[in-house]
């Protein structure tokens, strides 16, 4: 049996984010050695180093947008690169860098999808809807807008990268662990009907029943791309994010979640963004993350 292909693709930037740190992202799950313990599963891994783009200014936002070229030019970047690594056949991992970077990496993977015939998925893991503008951001960080730049709501710059606009709908998204949402981007939220999993329905249904809605419909013809903002773990175990917000999920919800989204064999991408290690203690959060991710790719207790 040939070996799954697995390509990982570093993008140090904090671009899109109100705290400096997350360029050092990709580097903390290195040293976390995501690599080694991927190859370890079977997997067949290249790291592809990092991509490079703009400086971060660190300056106010301009008509709504903070750093607004070079959050387009890092996007454009890691469309490319994700985009050729599908295109050979390979399974991309996004180390970030912020959750902007996710503009470029989904943008890629509905292209792929729309090339090849496939249904996209999109499984957003976070503790926040991401689904900002510039008329309801309070702080003009495009880390806040990545899923309305990908349904169209957002600058050119942003919402043409990827050759079709919108470069994805709403119905894609099935967002997990949501806790914090700005009061105008519940409107939005409101409006477009995308699909939220938010902290109240696990804490009422349980994590098993919420994976099983957010995978309803998954099937052979289904690429799932699943966006891991470290945030969307509860803080008391993963201290190492600008963002965080109490009552995210526990590590067993967390586990339950990854094995899964494993057991429907359809993952075809992967972003791991927002990883702080300026905030982290002894990198815990950057091994959790990996940790997480091995049982994403099948890492589990016995033979199922």
């Amino acid at each position: 049996m040939e070996k799954r292909a697995v390509s990982l693709i570093g993008v140090p930037t904090d671009i899109g984010a109100g705290h400096r740190g997350a360029s050092m992202g990709p580097e903390a799950l290195r040293v976390a050695k995501l690599g080694e313990k991927l190859a370890r599963l079977g997997l067949e891994v290249r790291d592809r180093g990092n991509l490079t783009g703009p400086l971060n200014p660190w300056q106010p936002p301009e008509h709504g947008y903070r750093h607004l070229p070079e959050a387009a030019a890092w996007n454009s970047a890691v469309h490319a690169a994700v985009h050729q690594e599908l295109q050979a056949g390979r399974l991309p991992v996004m180390l970030g860098g912020d959750h902007s970077l996710a503009i470029g990496s989904i943008s890629a993977v509905a292209r792929h999808c729309r090339e090849q015939g496939k249904t996209l998925r999109v499984l957003w893991l976070d503790a926040h809807a991401d689904f900002n503008t510039a008329e309801v951001t309070p702080s003009g960080n495009i880390h806040g807008m990545p899923v309305a730049c990908l349904c169209g709501n957002g600058p050119a710059e942003l919402t043409g990268i990827g050759e079709q606009v919108p470069a994805t709908t709403p119905e894609v998204f099935r967002q997990i662990g949501i806790r914090s949402v700005d009061e105008g981007e519940k409107r939005l939220v409101r409006a477009s009907q995308v699909s939220i999993f938010d902290m109240r329905h696990i804490d009422e249904v349980g994590m098993r029943r919420t994976m099983e809605e957010a995978l309803a419909g998954v099937d052979a013809d289904t690429h799932l791309h699943v966006s891991f903002d470290v945030d969307f773990l509860d803080p008391s175990i993963a201290p190492g994010v600008g963002t965080t917000v109490r009552g995210g999920p526990t590590y067993r919800e967390s586990q339950l979640c990854m094995e899964m989204i494993a057991d429907t064999g359809r993952l075809g991408s992967l972003d791991i963004v927002e990883l702080n290690p300026a905030f982290d203690k002894r990198n815990q959060t950057a091994k959790l993350a990996v940790d997480l991710v091995e049982s994403l790719f099948g890492k589990s207790t016995l033979i199922r």
